[in-house]
């Protein structure tokens, strides 16, 4: 993966030090970290923050585009998703952190696909809408922007780490599966239960590091638990299969993270300033019990009709989620139980019904389904997701509060994108193959601070100036907007929608040439273009910054974008066609 590009101007002050720390530490693995990046903000100045801004003119030019070759394919392939108009908020990230609620630990904007959450199956999203006018429904999404003119106090951010506990958090495999047959079940349960006793030990293994930020370590750990879990996953699978049941791969649920969640909780609280535009805007999401790791193992001939069941919860839930959405401003304040919590329990009432008369049919009807039918908004404490056993005193992480969507240590308003430009772009030295249906892909590291800069990308420019990216938040001239620049791998490996660190199936063309890894493929290569119209005054006082993991305190380095392919098969040849042929479509 890309590195930080010589070319790109660096901080020298407090937060430039941290950097550098990294980059060594990544080169060596022996020093640790304990102070967060991005601070500098313990004074009474608001505007302690600006030696994490540069103005964009004194960046030197560093953006290198290879000159195309005989093969190339030049074409461009734009599609227009809107700039979140719908108000598509989130603090899940789908693809990094499937199925953990709240897993970003900060708030998402969202374009494309309507139904999106950490828990949506491949089917929910080719079932849901979309605000792509193209009717493209892949997902797009990045962390906010926000404006706050208040004082952060880096001081605040050091004595909450100093208190904190770093947690190895990861998906819940069990939550995830497809019906059990009732011959793999105790075999399942032993396995579910080894995943559980492996966090636990890794979480022990991160009491050594209580108080401080060592990405060494938490490499360390987080690759160790993935080889152990990866083969665990694949026994798990493998053993549902054999006894006759369905479970496709569950590799995008092997990768673990190490989360400092818990530095939320220890930061003071925001107030919460009002903000009737940002009201207007936010969507709660949806969140029903899990039901698939309460059920019993499901005898053979009762399989086909209880995934059938599960597979409709799903959609049920990714449903009221979009209406959410598509029904913002609608009706009086008992809108959402009568027209989306109301007709979404008698739903899942009558599909937690069919499962239970299945499987009562061959075997003891299970009891208290129905307990689970109730669904409630997002307005609740989330629960951390590591199993009992693990030792932990960390405090929940509490959903987004607020008009402003604020967490703790990530306050103010958010600043809507003015445009969002999202490109298909071709390849310097090779025609593309279209992207495969519900690839996942990733770009930049939201925890250069915590797991090392090594895929941590310079995005931020200013309009007019994109042949060159920083770093840190650009101070642009009147009249040019900030903007962020997301470039995507462009090259994969032919074979999967996604790998175990979510990483490895997809890469990067080479900087100098353009031409992909040996044994990966040229694919139309995403780029995704943010542009925002802040008042200058704000730049210049350093008062707007991005949304970001309590360690990072807003780093403008932590910057990423997320994406998932929902385009179909025909949309998506048709994107490699135009791409192909040096056309620009849309």
């Amino acid at each position: 993966m890309n590195r930080r590009k010589n070319g790109t101007a660096l901080v020298r002050t407090r937060p430039a030090r941290l950097a550098m720390a990294a980059l060594v530490l990544a080169a060596t693995g022996g020093l640790t970290a304990t102070f967060v990046s991005s601070g500098g903000r313990g004074t009474a100045d608001a505007a302690t923050s600006l030696d994490q801004f540069v103005s964009i003119e004194k960046v030197p030019p560093n953006v290198r585009t290879p000159g195309p070759a005989a093969g190339a394919s030049t074409g461009r392939f734009t599609v227009d998703c809107g700039t979140n108009g719908n108000g598509k908020f989130s603090p899940d990230n789908p693809v990094a952190q499937p199925g953990i609620r709240n897993g970003a630990e900060h708030v998402h904007d969202f374009v494309g696909n309507l139904a999106i959450t950490a828990n949506s199956s491949n089917a929910d999203l080719d079932a849901s809408g979309t605000t792509c006018r193209n009717g493209d429904k892949s997902s797009y999404f990045w962390p906010v922007v926000r404006i706050d003119r208040s004082v952060r106090s880096g001081r605040q951010v050091q004595q909450a780490l100093a208190q904190t506990q770093p947690m190895v958090v990861c998906p819940a495999v069990g939550k995830r599966l497809r019906a059990v047959p009732t011959g793999a079940r105790s075999t399942v349960d032993r396995l579910l239960a080894e995943l559980d006793r492996q966090q636990a030990a890794a979480n022990q293994r991160m009491t050594a590091t209580r108080g401080r930020i060592d990405a060494a370590f938490n490499r360390e750990v987080i690759d160790s638990l993935r080889t152990r879990r990866a083969a665990m996953i694949k026994q798990i699978s493998s053993t549902i299969t054999a006894a006759g049941g369905n479970q496709p791969g569950l590799v995008s649920l092997v990768d673990c993270d190490v989360s400092y969640d818990d530095m939320h909780a220890r930061m003071p609280g925001s107030a919460h300033r009002a903000s009737a535009e940002a009201a207007r805007a936010a969507n709660p999401r949806i969140q029903c019990p899990a039901v698939r790791d309460r059920l019993p193992g499901v005898p053979d001939r009762a399989l086909a009709e209880v995934n059938r069941a599960l597979d409709d919860l799903d959609r049920q839930v990714s449903e009221a989620n979009e209406r959410l959405v598509t029904s913002r401003g609608q009706g009086g304040p008992a809108f959402v139980d009568n027209a989306i919590l109301g007709p979404l329990r008698a739903k899942r009432t009558a599909a937690l019904d069919r499962i239970a008369i299945a499987i009562g049919r061959q075997a003891p009807r299970p009891q208290g389904l129905g307990a689970l039918a109730a669904c409630t908004l997002d307005q609740a404490p989330a629960t951390p997701a590591t199993p009992s056993s693990a030792p932990t005193t960390a405090t929940a992480l509490p959903d987004p509060q607020g008009p402003n969507l604020e967490l703790p240590g990530n306050t103010g308003g958010i600043v809507r994108p003015a445009q969002v430009l999202i490109e298909y772009r071709g390849n310097p030295v090779s025609k593309v193959v279209p992207m495969p249906k519900f690839l996942r892909a990733l770009t930049g590291d939201a925890k250069p601070t915590s797991r090392g800069p090594a895929n941590a990308r310079a995005t931020w420019t200013c309009s007019g100036f994109t042949d060159r990216l920083s770093d840190k938040y650009p101070i642009c001239p009147a009249g040019s907007r900030v903007q962020r620049v997301h470039d995507f791998p462009g090259c994969w490996d032919g074979r999967n929608i996604d790998s175990d660190n979510h990483r490895n199936h997809v890469a990067f063309a080479d900087k100098a040439t353009g031409a992909c890894p040996q044994g990966f493929r040229a694919i139309p290569q995403l780029r995704i273009t943010v542009a925002y119209d802040i008042p200058r005054d704000v730049q210049v006082k350093g008062q707007y910054a991005l949304d970001s993991f309590p360690e990072e305190n807003h780093n403008p380095f932590s910057d990423h974008n997320d994406f998932v392919n929902v385009n179909s098969a025909q949309t998506m040849q048709r994107i490699a066609a135009c791409i192909n042929k040096g056309k620009n479509c849309s």
